[in-house]
C-alpha cells in the first residue's frame, strides 16, 4: 500500500505539535552538547579551573591529614585513594569532551578555509576581469587619440585647402 506524501508546511520552523493549540513548539537544539563540549574545554583551559582544581586537591588532603580520625574519609596512610579517583574520573571525561570540541573547532575552521578559499577565487576572478577592462578602455582611448583631430591639424589642414583653392582661383593658374 503506497502512502501519501506528508504536506510540508514552509510556514514555521519544524518543532512538535502543541496539543492544546495546534501550533508548533521550537524543538531543543541539536548542538546543544557541542556547545556544552567547548564550554568544558574553555573553562577547563583557563588559569581559574587550575587554581580552582589545585585548591581543591589541597584542602581534600590538609582535611584528611589534619582533621580529626573519625572525620577523615580518604586515608593518607593508602596514598588519598578516593582523591585519585576523583581525579581519574575527571580526566577521564575531560579528554573526550576536550577532544569532541577540539573536532567541532576543526570542522569550523574547515569551512571556514573553504569560503576564504571560494571568497579569495571570486576576488582574483574580479581582478582578472577589471584588470581585462582597464586594458580595453587603454586601447580605446589609445584608438581615439590616435585618430584625433587636434586644434593645429585641423587649422594646417584648412591652411592647404585654403591655398589649393586660392591657387586653383588665381587667373595665371588656368
Amino acid at each position: 500500500m503506497a502512502r501519501s506524501p506528508k504536506k510540508v508546511s514552509l510556514e514555521a520552523p519544524r518543532g512538535r505539535r502543541s496539543v492544546v493549540l495546534g501550533t508548533r513548539t521550537p524543538q531543543p537544539s541539536r548542538d546543544r552538547f557541542g556547545r556544552f563540549t567547548e564550554w568544558v574545554a574553555r573553562a577547563m583551559g583557563t588559569p581559574q579551573f587550575l587554581v580552582m582544581l589545585s585548591l581543591f586537591c589541597l584542602l581534600w588532603i590538609a582535611w584528611n591529614t589534619l582533621a580529626p580520625e573519625q572525620f577523615q574519609f580518604d586515608s593518607a596512610d593508602l596514598g588519598f585513594t578516593a582523591l585519585t579517583l576523583v581525579l581519574s574520573l575527571q580526566a577521564s571525561y575531560a579528554a573526550p569532551l576536550i577532544l569532541l570540541a577540539q573536532n567541532r573547532q576543526d570542522d569550523r575552521d574547515r569551512v571556514q578555509i573553504e569560503q576564504d578559499r571560494q571568497r579569495a577565487e571570486r576576488n582574483l576572478a574580479d581582478t582578472e576581469y577589471l584588470a581585462r577592462e582597464v586594458v580595453a578602455l587603454r586601447l580605446a582611448i589609445s584608438d581615439l587619440t590616435d585618430g584625433l583631430v587636434t586644434k593645429e591639424t585641423l587649422r594646417s589642414e584648412l591652411r592647404t585647402a585654403l591655398e589649393r583653392i586660392d591657387a586653383d582661383d588665381r587667373p595665371d593658374a588656368r
